[in-house]
């Protein structure tokens, strides 16, 4: 979730720049990142060295990050997804059209149906109306059901965060990635996900879980994997702590078309979720 959408500067998401938590972490060592960072595999590991003592200097134990980075490797195959990403290139009506089918809006709506009462509920406490955050669901990985990804998180942003061109902001999520295994949310090995680091089915970037990841459900854990209300509620909390306005529109020129915004910097993936919503909510 920028989020920053994936392989531009700045995804959320990334995405991808979603919106992050503890932004000054890994800034203030960027000048040791910027001279140890590779574009090749041959410095990874020393590299990962270094990292280690600035996870520790942000207070992260020495015992989460040993066991978390333990026989870590470094993942050309992310490099090689990172630099050839297209789809966001294609004009609004090619991207809508690969997107959106009639099958993903008839299984939105009936989403909505069966989950009326939680949606009711999130709204209530968020002002963001189901039809986004299904939308949201839909258009990120097909209600979960479709490609959120099998590679290991820690993995991938210990690769992003040494390759040079986005490194400060990719160890930034490599650290929050660590404090959501401490905290206890994840363990190492459920931490799997998109190759650029996005978590569950909403594809939460490690910042945007840390900040604003809410536990919905009352069990007692943020559970964006797992958890529908959990996931549901937090993408509400992402969009209201972006600005969202309870009532109001959602279309461009909007503030909750801003709010839209900073959840995909792509202006075609921006267009697609309002676009969609608006047809769930039957407008």
């Amino acid at each position: 979730m920028l989020r920053t959408f994936k392989g531009m500067a700045g995804i959320v998401r990334t995405m991808v720049v979603a919106g992050t938590v503890s932004g000054a972490i890994g800034l203030s060592a960027t000048g040791a990142m910027a001279q140890a960072c590779g574009n090749t595999g041959g410095g990874f590991d020393a590299w990962l060295n270094g990292f280690k003592s600035r996870a520790s200097s942000q207070g992260i134990p020495a015992a989460t990050t040993a066991s978390a980075l333990a026989g870590m490797s470094y993942d050309q195959s992310v490099i090689n997804l990172d630099r050839g990403q297209r789809s966001f290139k294609l004009s609004f009506e090619q991207f809508y059209a690969r997107r959106v089918s009639s099958s993903l809006i008839s299984r939105g709506q009936s989403l909505m149906a069966s989950n009326a009462a939680l949606l009711k509920s999130i709204e209530a406490k968020y002002g963001v109306p189901g039809a986004v955050l299904i939308s949201i669901w839909g258009l990120e990985t097909n209600y979960g059901r479709g490609a959120q990804g099998g590679k290991s998180i820690v993995r991938s942003l210990a690769t992003l965060a040494y390759d040079c061109r986005r490194a400060a902001f990719f160890e930034n999520e490599l650290v929050n990635a660590l404090r959501i295994i401490q905290r206890g949310d994840i363990n190492t090995a459920g931490m799997r996900g998109g190759w650029a680091g996005e978590i569950g089915p909403m594809q939460f970037l490690p910042s945007s879980y840390m900040k604003y990841a809410v536990d919905f459900d009352v069990n007692g854990r943020r559970d964006l994997m797992n958890s529908v209300p959990d996931m549901l509620a937090s993408t509400a909390n992402f969009l209201k702590g972006h600005g969202w306005k309870a009532g109001q529109p959602w279309g461009p020129g909007t503030a909750n078309y801003s709010a839209i915004r900073e959840w995909n910097k792509a202006e075609v993936y921006q267009r697609t979720i309002s676009v969609m919503s608006t047809k769930l909510a039957g407008r």
